[in-house]
């Protein structure tokens, strides 16, 4: 069979897939099909029922952990994206990851993270992976600084162990940029200061120390733009109080530069969304702050109010729009959606996706 349809596109057998993930053991994905039919079956089937295929066998469980399961249902145009909450109980006594689609519905329960209870630590997300890095473990009632970092494999809902880090951190910048995961600066074992910059390489598992910033910094956070790693916020050992510069890495040329006009301090929560940053600061929980990169300016947005008297808010992204989530119990609080592609005046909107604690970060996922 020389290729088939997909509606509109046709694609050559030959050149379906760029790695040798049809034959595992020599067992084929879809006895009978042709290799490039069965990856196209399987990805096809609802994300719901990941996890039940990965148990069906070996093979099929191997590639539904492949870049090329992602790439099979991003050409078929069926990619679901879900949004993974992890919240804590309004009582605060337990966290657990929540998981909503796209119309509030509450999906996968999420197993239980392995290792001890963190905090001060970092998520983000790499080829449809959550990534669990580092922070302050608790044992005994003893915080100290971790080098661990865990992965959820959100198709099969399983944990698993990366590499350690090269230096144990907590309170660190980290986003993924390229591909690659990036964690720069925060406290270290003994409570000093780090300014040392490692990234991460799904392809090798191996994290690599790379060129460190100019100064050490901490409680900052990152984010990725126009492919480069943009470190901002927190505090740095050059200034006094919290630092306005904004600190640039170039993946091209493995080098930093620094920018001036930093325009927040004291950042609670933060989101990329439509290539730009979305930030609120702590001062000023009322307002947006919108970074454009493009040409380095920012500018403010008020945040309406929705009848709750809370201030502390988090962010999540779903659809390419943001919401508002509360960090404190409200149950009259309604989410917020802010769609930064609509028309003036009408960018503000309510949402029915809320989780059902207190949100303490959030990522979205499309598999």
């Amino acid at each position: 069979m020389a290729g088939f349809d997909r509606g509109n596109k046709r694609t050559n057998g030959s050149n379906v897939c760029l790695t040798s993930l049809a034959n595992f053991e020599g067992i084929p994905l879809l006895p009978g099909l042709p290799d490039d039919v069965a990856k196209y079956c399987l990805a096809l089937v609802p994300r719901s029922s990941f996890p039940t295929m990965g148990a069906v066998c070996k093979t099929w469980r191997s590639f539904i952990q492949s870049k090329d399961f992602l790439r099979e249902r991003t050409m078929a145009g069926v990619l679901e994206e879900w949004l993974y909450v992890l919240m804590m109980e309004t009582d605060g006594k337990e966290r657990r990851w929540e998981v909503l689609d796209r119309s509030g519905r509450r999906r996968q329960l999420v197993r239980p993270m392995p290792g001890p209870a963190k905090v001060g630590f970092a998520v983000t997300v790499v080829d449809g992976k959550l990534i669990f890095i580092a922070g302050y473990s608790i044992i005994n009632g003893v915080a100290s600084a971790s080098s661990d970092v865990y992965q959820y494999d959100s198709c099969l809902n399983s944990w698993s162990k990366l590499a350690d880090l090269n230096v144990a951190r907590a309170e660190f910048a980290c986003t993924e940029v390229n591909g690659m995961v990036y964690v720069v600066g925060g406290y270290g074992i003994g409570g000093e200061r780090l300014s040392t910059v490692e990234v991460y390489d799904p392809d090798t598992g191996k994290w690599t120390l790379i060129e460190s910033l100019r100064r050490p910094r901490w409680d900052c956070f990152a984010c990725g733009l126009n492919g480069k790693l943009y470190v901002l916020g927190g505090r740095s050992s050059f200034t006094i109080g919290h630092t306005r510069f904004i600190d640039v890495y170039d993946p091209r040329n493995h080098s930093w530069c620094e920018m001036k006009n930093g325009g927040c301090l004291m950042v609670t929560t933060h989101a990329v969304v439509d290539k730009k940053l979305f930030c609120i600061e702590w001062k000023n929980q009322r307002e947006l702050a919108i970074f454009d990169p493009e040409n380095g300016s920012w500018k403010r947005v008020r945040i309406p109010l929705t009848g709750s008297t809370s201030i502390w808010l988090r962010f999540g992204i779903m659809g390419g729009k943001l919401l508002l989530f509360l960090v404190e119990g409200d149950h009259g609080y309604q989410t917020l959606l802010y769609d930064p592609k609509a028309t003036p005046g009408s960018e503000w909107q309510t949402s029915n996706i809320k989780p059902s604690g207190l949100c303490i970060c959030s990522v979205t996922i499309k598999a």
